[in-house]
């Protein structure tokens, strides 16, 4: 069986490179600066020995207004997509788009950087997943805060379709309850 790289010249290409043609996330949206960040992280937490599942990368572009798809949720072991989805960003970091991020609590914002998946555990929002901020000063209050990815009746396309956004969180990555429970299920081992 080949893989993809067997269908591109890898001398000049990366490996990086190859996942992002193969996969068409430009075509999807993803921006490629988002992505490159991205697999830098992802790299380094690898490397750290942070990730027990460093085949699944997951990316929120948060560069992307909330009204597209902007949850990329990627095998890269296997050259897979597995999910593009709806996510939705904290209400004080903007309405549709995220100006504003922080790492305080009760400040109701999208923290950024990287992160590795932890715990499950059922809440007020249903199944939900623990998230393990990595950047000292930009989302190391992950846990304090409660930051999760958890489903939410506001991110959803209809939802979209009325107002031409999602609604917000209080700062947590949240996830349509069509999908939430089967995302959380696929990144949930310390991954990244």
């Amino acid at each position: 069986k080949y893989s993809p790289q067997h269908f591109y010249d890898t001398t000049k290409l990366s490996e990086q490179d190859i996942l992002f043609d193969t996969l068409h996330l430009g075509k999807l949206g993803l921006a490629r600066r988002a992505y490159d960040y991205a697999m830098l992280g992802y790299g380094v937490l690898k490397a750290k020995g942070k990730l027990a599942s460093d085949k699944i990368l997951s990316i929120a572009d948060m560069s992307l207004p909330s009204g597209k798809k902007r949850l990329f949720v990627i095998d890269v072991k296997n050259y897979r997509l597995l999910f593009v989805t709806y996510v939705a960003h904290g209400k004080n970091s903007g309405l549709d788009k995220t100006f504003y991020f922080s790492n305080d609590k009760e400040s109701n914002k999208t923290s950024v950087g990287f992160y590795t998946t932890s715990g499950t555990y059922t809440g007020t929002h249903g199944y939900s997943l623990r998230l393990i901020g990595q950047e000292i000063g930009f989302n190391n209050n992950a846990l304090e805060r409660d930051i999760v990815v958890h489903s939410a009746s506001y991110v959803d396309e209809s939802v979209v379709k009325s107002q031409g956004y999602l609604g917000r969180s209080r700062g947590c990555p949240a996830l349509s309850a069509a999908v939430s429970t089967q995302v959380i299920a696929k990144i949930k081992t310390k991954s990244c």
